[in-house]
């Protein structure tokens, strides 16, 4: 639980001055943004301290160069790839304008991508997902019948937790001579990464930082550097490294978390509302541990997002990457679910999601709906 200030910092103190608290109130949206872990935040700190640039060839900047290499090494352990194809990037969204526009080849991205692939690249020819959520797969083969091309396919989707099958989507592409790019930027840490040409990862869906990202690609040299510089990460993107944030990610990686305790506890409160009249997005498909996206018929999701906030509980309607509007989800009309796609938020957990945050928020939403006249 999070207590929330006056002026919305999550802090006990500043300048040396304790605010009052002004409500109690429960986080539920870690697929925006998930806070750093005491390990992530504690090697941030230290790395932050470090006088060196990377690029400096004097000893200070030795040093930062040597843990700038060794947390490429963590990463590169994590991912299970050599240390060459570790790109470290602003973010996720870096990481995947890095692998579409660092490509000259046609783009393909499934229906209920992220903004950040979907709005990477002119011309993006998208490929149709069925109710389910899962992309479909005879409509993709078809669209690969024009050649080789790039296809963006998300390993899990940050609305709906969907799961795709990327080894038959890795399959397909690679037999029409294309390549894969996988968003694992909600995946990762949850589920093995895939089999794919690029990968991409977010420090701060990981409890590190915000501002880190990293491209894995299988062949470095087939991509063309998009931000150019000094010369940094081999060539393939140029700017200082975020060293404090690279090594937060490093660190975070190395924590363990009982994700299958997540989604038992996930489980239990989709049940509760399910049986109080809530509609759970996304059900039918395989999905990921910690986000549940849950439909009130006839009650658009910005008023929900409202309603709860007001009552202490933080949840959103959709991706937060939208300047703070809540707008329509393209990922549930791309589902066909037509009105409905309006009236859906999302909430998602992390491990230190408690049994007892997850009750009083059943018990927030179902009074709620019964506020609105959905429940008798």
């Amino acid at each position: 639980m999070f207590l929330i200030l006056a002026q919305g910092v999550i802090a006990p103190y500043m300048a040396g001055r304790p605010f009052v608290a002004m409500k109690s109130r429960i986080y539920l949206d870690h697929a925006a943004t998930t806070p750093a872990l005491p390990a992530a935040v504690a090697a941030l700190t230290a790395a932050a301290a470090l006088p060196g640039n990377p690029s400096s060839v004097h000893a200070a900047g030795r040093a930062a160069n040597g843990l700038l290499e060794s947390s490429r090494d963590a990463v590169a352990r994590f991912a299970g790839v050599p240390p060459e194809q570790i790109i470290f990037t602003s973010g996720g969204t870096e990481a995947l304008a890095l692998a579409m526009n660092g490509c000259a080849v046609p783009l393909i991205a499934s229906a209920t991508e992220h903004s950040a692939v979907l709005a990477a690249r002119d011309g993006v020819t998208i490929a149709h997902v069925l109710p389910s959520g899962l992309i479909d797969l005879a409509a993709l083969e078809g669209l690969l019948q024009s050649g080789p091309a790039l296809v963006a396919v998300q390993a899990g989707n940050n609305e709906t937790g969907v799961i795709q099958p990327l080894d038959e989507v890795a399959a397909l592409v690679h037999a029409h001579g294309g390549l894969l790019l996988a968003d694992c930027v909600q995946s990762a840490g949850k589920l093995a990464l895939p089999d794919a040409d690029y990968i991409a990862m977010s420090g701060h869906k990981l409890g590190g930082a915000m501002g880190v990202g990293v491209l894995i690609a299988r062949d470095p040299a087939g991509i063309t550097a998009v931000q150019r510089g000094g010369g940094q990460e081999r060539g393939h993107r140029g700017g200082t490294q975020n060293l404090p944030g690279i090594a937060a990610l490093s660190a975070a990686l190395d924590v363990a978390h009982d994700w299958p305790a997540v989604a038992a506890r996930r489980a239990a409160l989709e049940a509760r509302l399910v049986a109080a009249g809530a509609i759970i997005h996304g059900a039918n498909a395989p999905r990921l541990p910690h986000i549940s996206n849950i439909g009130l018929p006839g009650v658009a999701a910005s008023t929900q997002v409202m309603m709860l906030d007001l009552e202490g509980y933080m949840v959103s309607a959709g991706a937060a990457c939208s300047s703070g509007k809540v707008k329509t989800s393209h990922v549930l009309e791309a589902m066909g679910l037509g009105p409905a796609a309006g009236e859906a938020i999302r909430v998602s957990l992390s491990p230190a999601t408690t049994d007892a945050e997850l009750a009083a928020f059943a018990a927030a939403w179902e009074a709620m709906a019964k506020r609105l006249g959905k429940l008798p």
